[in-house]
């Protein structure tokens, strides 16, 4: 059976399907994908490819918001991109994106990601930009950089038009990992 993508909202998604997508997520990263971390890739639109086999690949972009240049921007935020062991360097993190793609492009004023070290090459390839600027997040005390997000974060500029590195990106607060 060829590999099939669905995209479907996390209120769509059925039980079997998201108790696939956590663990399909906990093998890809050893597990080190916490609850919170799942709590992040959740309430948005999601991204699936499976086969016969099972759950191979799974994404999902979600709202959130940014402060740039005085304006707080609505940014389409890919979180939980993963592959199956046994079926990566097939084309299926690119669906994947392809797929979240759309949404960001067509919804978002910008989209962004923290990218780990093994996933950046995709991103990249894909015209997803490593922002150059300040990162920070707006916490219960006031706005927080957070330097060690620096180097790690894309973007792909949408309907905003360019965004300026020189005026940084100020996240919203979360728990767990801000980015």
């Amino acid at each position: 059976m060829a590999p099939t993508l669905r995209t479907a909202h996390t209120a769509d998604l059925t039980a079997a399907e998201l108790v696939a997508a956590r663990a399909l997520l906990d093998a890809a990263f050893d597990d080190g994908f916490s609850g919170e971390d799942w709590e992040h890739a959740l309430g948005g639109i999601h991204a699936l490819v499976h086969d016969g086999s099972g759950l191979l690949a799974h994404g999902s972009v979600v709202m959130r918001r940014a402060l740039h240049r005085g304006r707080w921007l609505r940014v389409g935020y890919v979180e939980a991109v993963a592959v199956r062991a046994d079926a990566r360097r097939r084309g299926l993190g690119g669906r994947v994106l392809g797929a979240l793609e759309r949404y960001v492009d067509g919804g978002y004023d910008f989209g962004a990601l923290s990218a780990s070290a093994d996933g950046s090459a995709l991103y990249a390839a894909r015209g997803w930009q490593l922002w150059p600027g300040r990162i920070s997040a707006l916490g219960p005390d006031g706005v927080v950089h957070l330097p060690e997000e620096e180097g790690s974060v894309f973007v792909r500029p949408g309907a905003v038009g360019s965004l300026d590195p020189a005026d940084g990106l100020v996240f919203d607060w979360r728990d767990g990992d801000l980015l």
